[in-house]
């Protein structure tokens, strides 16, 4: 009998490894996106209630005696999340023009402001000066930060893996720089993962900020 576990089934020509590779860059560029429209469908279902309900205003219940969250935690948590996006931003702006070293240190401070603004979140919720069905805003506001937990932690997960990616990269000796910014196939899907990530902290930032007002100013 052949022995048919030692024997490639078949040889790997420049074509395919090309054709895999454009794949697993388009699956990062496709799976950020629809990462991203996850979240916007989830938001836009509680953006409309909030407006359906402070439209209606039904019993006078949408928010009785003006009673908010506080503010000053919820100031807090954007701003961290705003600086901590801008710094993503920048890192990825600093990577292409040849310093991972200064996208590596944005990158990690961004993990730890998403750390704490999740760690703000969580504190906020035993803070509130009122029930979660006590009316309209604080059903709406619950809401609204269950979703922030998860969009936070997401988005700080899926930096803290990229980064450890880029520090074992960092391990792999290399004549011509750092292998991220190299021509070779590892380097050009590592990029495209941080492509997709720097994406979804900008929708996080205006995510953030839209529900800010919402809450807070309005």
């Amino acid at each position: 009998m052949t022995d048919t576990t030692t024997t490639p089934a078949y040889s790997e020509t420049p074509e395919e490894r090309e054709f895999e590779l454009r794949a697993s860059i388009g699956s990062y560029w496709t799976g950020g996106r629809l990462f991203i429209g996850m979240f916007t469908f989830l938001l836009a279902s509680e953006a409309f209630a909030y407006f359906y309900l402070r439209s209606s205003n039904s019993g006078q219940l949408w928010r009785p005696r003006n009673v908010t969250a506080p503010t000053g935690i919820g100031w807090s948590i954007y701003a961290v999340v705003l600086v901590s996006s801008v710094l993503v931003i920048y890192g990825q702006w600093r990577m292409r023009r040849g310093s991972v070293i200064d996208w590596e240190v944005a990158g990690w401070t961004a993990v730890l402001g998403g750390l704490v603004a999740l760690g703000l979140q969580i504190w906020q919720l035993t803070q509130l000066p009122f029930y979660p069905g006590s009316s309209g805003y604080a059903s709406c506001f619950i809401g609204w930060a269950v979703m922030n937990i998860m969009m936070l932690f997401g988005a700080t997960f899926w930096i803290e893996t990229v980064l450890a990616r880029s520090l074992r990269l960092r391990k792999v000796a290399a004549d011509d720089g750092p292998v991220q910014l190299g021509g070779s196939p590892q380097a050009q899907i590592f990029r495209a993962n941080v492509s997709a990530c720097t994406y979804f902290w900008g929708f996080v930032a205006v995510a953030s900020t839209l529900f800010w007002v919402m809450f807070y100013l309005i």
